[in-house]
């Protein structure tokens, strides 16, 4: 199966988002300027002789501003999701980037399947994580979208 330029571009978005959502947590950058970094020199860019995917501008936007925005809703959607004992300050700071833009596509992207949404972000723990990781945002995600209805 072929994968589509526009559900590559969006790969490249839902990556991306999840950088830029990590960069604002580590360096408290406001969102404006975040989101014009990004633009500017970051998707589809070249950097240190890396070509990075053309990525679906709107839609990373749509991802960025969406969790920075419903940060608390998604939070409370997360915790209730994590073993007893875990909080989302002891996960991993990547980690967390992943689920919560993850939880966001599933509460608020009803035109991303459940199933892209998840497998998408699945993907996106692989580039970071191995295997165990990867398995966790599965059962993490799925939880919620059980929970938005999805």
């Amino acid at each position: 199966m072929t994968t589509s330029p526009r559900s590559k571009a969006r790969s490249a978005a839902r990556l991306a988002a999840v950088q830029a959502l990590y960069q604002q947590q580590m360096e408290r950058i406001p969102l404006n300027r975040l989101l014009d970094e990004f633009h500017q020199h970051r998707l589809g860019a070249e950097i240190e002789e890396m070509q990075f995917a053309e990525a679906e501008t709107a839609f990373f936007d749509d991802i960025v501003k969406g969790v920075d925005a419903r940060r608390d809703e998604i939070d409370l959607l997360l915790s209730a999701k994590l073993a007893q004992g875990w909080t989302l300050a002891r996960l991993d700071k990547t980690m967390l980037q992943i689920l919560r833009a993850g939880t966001y596509e599933l509460i608020a992207r009803a035109d991303v399947s459940k199933a892209t949404a998840i497998s998408e972000y699945i993907d996106v723990a692989k580039a970071f994580f191995a295997d165990r990781e990867a398995k966790f945002v599965n059962g993490v995600l799925d939880a919620v979208a059980k929970e938005a209805g999805r």
